[in-house]
């Protein structure tokens, strides 16, 4: 008579990537920040100290929301705990908003316009 409801049992897909359709924005996103190299990102990161968030991910978040209209790093941080496709690109990881923000306005301060140019290059 109904379908099975059970909120006691795991039931989420083990790989998200199930759920989202192939020609999907957040793939080109994926495609498009793999391809950037990974020198881009070497001087943002002189190392020591904890280990950082890999750069590459935290790129394709920022782009990602950028194209949803999600510009703040509350927003984009909520977005990767809840959003499916955010937590693809995130590979289940959660930066909190502070690392995003820092990411966003001291980390990758220099380097973003040559990486939003390469995207672009890309999608063109």
């Amino acid at each position: 008579m109904y379908i099975q409801y059970t909120m006691d049992q795991l039931c989420l897909p083990m790989d998200l990537e199930e759920d989202i359709p192939s020609n999907h924005l957040a793939r080109v996103v994926n495609t498009a920040v793999n391809r950037l190299d990974d020198s881009i990102f070497d001087a943002a990161y002189p190392g020591g100290g904890r280990d950082s968030y890999h750069p590459k991910m935290l790129t394709k978040v920022m782009i990602y929301a950028y194209t949803q209209r999600i510009y703040s790093s509350r927003q984009i941080a909520k977005a990767v705990r809840e959003s499916i496709p955010f937590m693809w690109l995130a590979g289940r990881q959660r930066p909190d908003f502070r690392t995003l923000n820092r990411f966003r306005s001291q980390r990758m301060k220099n380097v973003l316009e040559t990486v939003f140019t390469a995207v672009l290059q890309f999608l063109a």
